[in-house]
């Protein structure tokens, strides 16, 4: 008779240090064992080992770009466009600016593909060399605004008290404004003809949404515990806003400024096709739309491709925007 403190052996449990082994009697142990097997296949290619670290928001939304074919397809076409726009002679050889009146309005010719303007211009050049106002005016204002309005909202958001106060009635007023009427009297009063008076309106009325959403994020990212813990460790208020607040607030801001750059390229177009936006000898798709508007029963084709360019450029960028919303946000996961 053993012992009472003695453990009783059993030949189906293994001994101490040795790990359980098949018994070949089909029994529980078997099943279990079949059914550890297949889950470590399943899971082997899983982050679990210690050495390896487990994806940041930035690398998970990257790691889900690159298989969203919505966010391939804009991104090759934005990348074309911006390559046009630096470089247009790659595809143009002509100049936009030399015009023929004797070809007016006539259909496509052998080297003329989108035939010719009012003016007698080439409707292609002219359409390739005009991305490059178009994407200089929305990359330019994107970034003042989505500057000004990050800064001044994530203040606000993160110190509060009547500097928030005062910040949300000025956008208020701001956002009170009609865009199209504001640029009527903004810009009906400018006589340069480059891009920065239109750069300038468009940020002016354009930060504020932006200042808005920077606002709420940081408000709810100065919530977190993490934040709590770091003040309470004796963080200043300068470290917790940059190391802490920021890179966790910032997601939402690139998401509307990358919509936005897309809605401020078709704002210039209206605000040139209006005659208050880009002037001559700027070359824009605004103004080309603005000329073959009285011509479009007799030559249609003036009008078609600088249009279809517009659309196409407003397209790629929302629909970037439209992906990059969905690999940020978790809830759409």
């Amino acid at each position: 008779m053993p012992e009472r403190n003695e453990p009783v052996f059993d030949p189906l449990q293994p001994a101490e240090g040795e790990a359980i082994a098949p018994t070949g009697l089909g029994g529980p142990i078997d099943l279990a064992l079949e059914e550890a097997e297949s889950l470590e296949k399943k899971l082997g290619d899983a982050p679990t080992g210690p050495g390896e670290k487990p994806r940041s928001l930035w690398s998970d939304a990257w790691h889900q770009l690159r298989r969203n074919p919505v966010f391939v397809i804009s991104s090759l076409m934005i990348l074309f466009l911006v390559i046009i726009s630096i470089w247009p002679q790659l595809i143009a050889s002509g100049d936009p600016l030399q015009c023929d009146l004797s070809k007016s309005q006539q259909g496509s010719s052998p080297g003329h593909p989108f035939g010719y303007d009012t003016q007698g211009c080439d409707v292609y050049t002219r359409t390739v060399y005009g991305a490059r106002a178009s994407i200089t005016v929305g990359v330019c204002a994107t970034l003042g605004a989505a500057l000004l309005g990050s800064v001044l909202g994530g203040l606000a958001g993160f110190f509060g008290g009547w500097g928030d106060s005062l910040l949300s009635r000025v956008a208020d007023i701001f956002f009170g404004i009609p865009v199209v009427l504001g640029g009527l009297v903004f810009l009906s009063v400018v006589t340069s003809t480059t891009v920065w008076p239109v750069v300038g309106f468009i940020v002016l009325l354009g930060w504020p949404q932006i200042a808005r959403i920077g606002r709420g994020s940081v408000i709810t990212a100065k919530q977190n515990d993490y934040v709590q813990a770091a003040r309470a460790l004796g963080a200043g208020n300068g470290r917790m806003l940059l190391r802490h607040v920021a890179p966790n607030a910032i997601a939402p801001v690139i998401v509307v400024a990358t919509i936005a750059l897309g809605t401020y390229i078709a704002l210039e177009a209206t605000l040139s096709f209006l005659g208050v936006g880009l002037r001559p000898p700027t070359v824009s798709w605004g103004i080309d739309i603005s000329n073959a508007a009285s011509q479009i029963r007799n030559a249609p084709h003036m009008l078609l491709w600088p249009a279809g360019a517009l659309s196409l450029t407003v397209l790629a960028f929302i629909m970037l925007g439209d992906a990059v919303r969905d690999a940020l946000d978790p809830k759409l996961r």
